[in-house]
């Protein structure tokens, strides 16, 4: 067996999905696991998963971040992710399209506090975003999965994928990458980090962008990542980059040193699905098709 097919065996014995081996289930790694096994064609494996998620639905279409905490709930765009992945395969129909529409009733309701701009803050604090918690500031990473939830559920031309657009090019960091969303403070320019730059480009994929800064995030990222990149990071740079039709010529091989560590230590849910879906590249779920490109 070799190690991208261990990967996916223990992520299908896997007795809870959380963070962590052991962890409790928790939303974001359940759904990103559901997505996972859907692509590689375990769809048996992936249907309670689904159903967990469909069960922790909360009456006005949002998710927690598990069973035991209903608040906040930036992870219902990765629960509409592996719903419409299920919606559209051929064995599932669209059984979870009712969860779908209420999940994106309350995205599309929720947004982060606009306020005034100051000089000393460098982004613009009055672009309409999605924030980790209700009545926060909007800030890169909800952004970018709520804008990949909208275009896979075909919402690509709705005005808030459009502002969520103007959102993570306006927080990419004039030298490329970004982080939490943040860019010029005091004068002084941010450093980037892998895993939201990642999750941006991935959101953006198709998107033609007014200047070099989205170019600028792929360079870092092709100088970042090696095979001494953390799983996540790691993994989200690669997709990024697969969104944007660029994989380093040694993406393999480094997956293989993360799946290796990955399996060595805690062979974490969250981590294996992750691996799992880099391995894919162009072929991953969640990269948007290009008929669902953002529209300027």
């Amino acid at each position: 067996m070799d190690i991208s097919e261990d990967v996916i065996a223990r992520l299908e014995r896997a007795a809870t999905y959380g963070y962590h081996r052991g962890a409790r289930d928790a939303t974001e790694p359940v759904a990103l696991s559901a997505i996972a096994l859907l692509a590689v064609d375990r769809p048996s494996r992936a249907a309670p998963l689904l159903d967990w998620l469909a069960e922790h639905q909360s009456g006005d279409g949002s998710l927690g971040v598990d069973a035991e905490n209903p608040t906040p709930c930036w992870p219902t765009a990765w629960a509409v992710l592996a719903w419409q992945q299920a919606n559209s395969s051929r064995t599932a129909g669209p059984r979870f399209a009712t969860a779908v529409d209420a999940a994106l009733a309350w995205m599309l309701a929720a947004a982060g506090e606009v306020i005034e701009r100051v000089d000393t803050t460098g982004h613009d604090t009055t672009i309409l975003g999605w924030p980790w918690v209700t009545g926060t500031h909007a800030w890169a990473e909800p952004t970018a999965m709520n804008l990949l939830a909208l275009r896979h559920a075909g919402r690509a031309d709705h005005p808030r994928a459009r502002e969520a657009t103007r959102l993570l090019h306006d927080r990419m960091l004039p030298h490329g990458g970004c982080n939490y969303g943040n860019t010029i403070v005091f004068g002084q320019e941010l450093r980037p980090h892998v895993e939201p730059t990642g999750l941006s480009l991935l959101a953006l994929a198709g998107w033609h962008a007014p200047d070099d800064r989205v170019q600028k995030s792929i360079e870092y990222l092709q100088r970042e990542l090696s095979a001494r990149s953390t799983t996540a990071s790691l993994c989200y740079g690669l997709l990024g980059l697969a969104a944007q039709d660029q994989r380093p010529v040694d993406a393999d091989a480094w997956l293989d040193a993360a799946s290796q560590r990955t399996l060595a230590r805690d062979a974490a849910p969250y981590k294996l699905a992750l691996l799992t879906l880099a391995r894919l590249g162009t072929a991953a779920p969640l990269l948007p098709a290009s008929q669902q490109a953002v529209l300027p």
